[in-house]
């Protein structure tokens, strides 16, 4: 299992005490748009670029003739965009008059480059796949809503994780594309520290495996992907759910092995590779000036990757004239890395965020 649904995994332990599921009904459409001859920043090319996407609800035009009612919610690390299908996200904000009922906007969750049913190394290019990074993510997704979709302005873009970091990248280099951002968990400066360390232990641990060979393999590399998994399950770990779940040694020595062994048949070496290492450039701090749409920026104080201690968000939020900086306490209702899709934590500044940035 790769980050998104490894956090969200762990997330779901104590489902109970914030998410009432109301089994929500959705009624998805799902297509492709095809970005032909697709050039990287790297200067490789793709003739066919392959994003899917899923959406909810049904375009709304203004007398322009505009879509005016478009919204974007970018997955992380290992996800799709049914990732936010789960109670704890729909339950809360995609019911009927939710924040962000279907039936009065039109919601789009795509499939990251890479990801899901979109085009990724495993589809046959193995490591001569394209080394895609988050700009490049980024244009893909401009171009699936301009081109693909016809929308020309977002409502709304909102990100979990590597979602996140994507939103900071749309609010600089799309700056007058969209009226509200919403970046949560992640932080807006090149991914360094302990949080490089981890990634760079995951990739190691792939391509260090004989098995892995060169990304030529017949079978995964198991030892490999068991070190990225370890990787990923104490990255995305919520600490005080997993001690309530597990108090004893054995309990999380059994909890351990059991997830590792159980989720490496799910994940594919060459994919989970190049996710990861898609951060590798990412730094939009010197651009924080450009970002113009009104933003709500949440992290989480229990959370491994984005720990608070480090002081970036006090040194970056002065230099976002139009956000605000949220952090949410470790609690027995936070979840970790994965507080980021339980949106009854943060559906408050959601409902603020797009009070204050709706058109007049």
């Amino acid at each position: 299992m790769r980050l998104a649904r490894l956090v969200t995994a762990i997330a779901t332990l104590m489902l109970a005490p914030l998410a009432h599921a109301q089994g929500v009904a959705l009624t998805p459409t799902e297509g492709d748009y095809i970005a032909r001859d697709f050039t990287f920043r790297s200067g490789e090319k793709l003739a066919e670029l392959r994003l899917h996407y899923t959406t909810l609800g049904t375009p709304h035009r203004n007398a322009k003739g505009e879509i005016d009612n478009a919204v974007l919610i970018l997955h992380g690390t290992g996800g799709d965009g049914k990732s936010f299908f789960r109670p704890q996200f729909a339950d809360v904000l995609f019911a009927p008059g939710g924040l962000l009922d279907p039936a009065k906007y039109f919601i789009i969750l795509r499939d990251g480059i890479g990801h899901g049913k979109s085009s990724k190394p495993s589809d046959g290019l193995r490591m001569a796949f394209p080394k895609y990074d988050y700009d490049d993510m980024v244009a893909a997704d401009h171009a699936l809503l301009t081109k693909g979709l016809g929308v020309k302005r977002a409502r709304l873009i909102m990100g979990t994780s590597m979602g996140c970091m994507h939103s900071f990248v749309w609010g600089e280099t799309y700056p007058e594309f969209m009226d509200a951002l919403m970046p949560l968990a992640c932080q807006p400066t090149a991914i360094a520290g302990r949080n490089r360390v981890w990634r760079k232990l995951l990739m190691d641990g792939i391509t260090s495996d004989p098995a892995w060979q060169g990304g030529n393999y017949t079978t995964q590399p198991e030892a490999g992907l068991r070190t990225a998994e370890s990787m990923l399950l104490l990255a995305g770990g919520a600490p005080i759910v997993m001690q309530q779940q597990y108090p004893t040694r054995e309990a999380a020595d059994a909890y351990a092995e059991s997830y590792v062994a159980t989720n490496i048949k799910a994940v594919d070496a060459n994919d989970l590779l190049y996710q990861v290492a898609s951060s590798r450039n990412y730094d939009p701090s010197a651009g924080l000036e450009k970002i113009k749409a009104p933003l709500v920026w949440v992290n989480s104080a229990d959370d491994f990757i984005n720990p608070p201690e480090l002081g970036l968000a006090e040194q970056f939020i002065p230099r976002l004239k139009t956000g605000r900086y949220v952090l949410i306490p470790a609690s027995k209702e936070s979840r970790g890395h994965g507080t980021h899709t339980w949106a009854a934590l943060w559906k408050d500044e959601l409902a603020a965020l797009l009070t204050r940035s709706e058109r007049r």
